[in-house]
């Protein structure tokens, strides 16, 4: 009985530590020394949230730049579903979709007649990638401009000044946030109503 006494101690003191002092710990000074990042690098414009920075949206009208496709929940971007298909790459259903994607992206972007870039085919391990590589942003350019009534050199600089690069200079490969640019589009570009 003595050792179950011992034992039930120690369980309580660790569950105490581990369970509450220390996420309690972590948590507020998350939100002390990165209170942007900690309350989920939310975006907001007129006092009200469009979105994360974090994570990816749908966008489908052709005067916006569109990110990966989404695994994530039944119409994608769900972040309640956040997680890839674990389609394999000889699964009949992965592969009838990337053609299906890859014929409606070439509908609605005539121009690009180049190989696409694999991210505006693959939906990333999460489902929710908010970003896109600059050959993606780059290949959606003609439409975005030719919808916006905008020239396609201001669009390139716009891409060019919302890339961003490896993180500490080695780090993952360049991209592009497209809620952040697209949010600088409307700013530059605004759509008329």
């Amino acid at each position: 009985m003595k050792q179950l006494i011992i034992a039930l101690r120690v369980t309580l003191v660790f569950a105490s530590l581990t369970g509450v002092a220390y996420p309690l710990v972590v948590t507020g000074l998350s939100r002390v020394i990165f209170p942007h990042q900690s309350d989920g690098s939310l975006i907001e414009r007129g006092g009200k949230v469009v979105g994360s920075e974090l994570i990816g949206q749908k966008f489908t009208r052709p005067e916006y730049f569109q990110g990966r496709p989404s695994a994530a929940g039944n119409d994608g971007y769900d972040g309640l579903a956040s997680g890839g298909s674990n389609l394999g790459p000889t699964n009949q259903a992965l592969i009838d979709r990337v053609k299906g994607d890859a014929k409606k992206f070439r509908d609605s972007n005539p121009t690009a007649t180049a190989p696409l870039p694999a991210d505006l085919l693959t939906a990333s391990g999460s489902g929710l990638d908010p970003d896109i590589s600059p050959a993606s942003a780059q290949v959606q350019i003609p439409r975005v401009a030719a919808a916006r009534g905008m020239s396609v050199d201001a669009l390139r600089e716009l891409v060019a000044s919302h890339t961003e690069g490896r993180q500490f200079g080695i780090l993952g490969e360049p991209r592009v946030n497209v809620l952040k640019l697209n949010l600088a589009l409307d700013q530059a570009a605004p759509l008329k109503k």
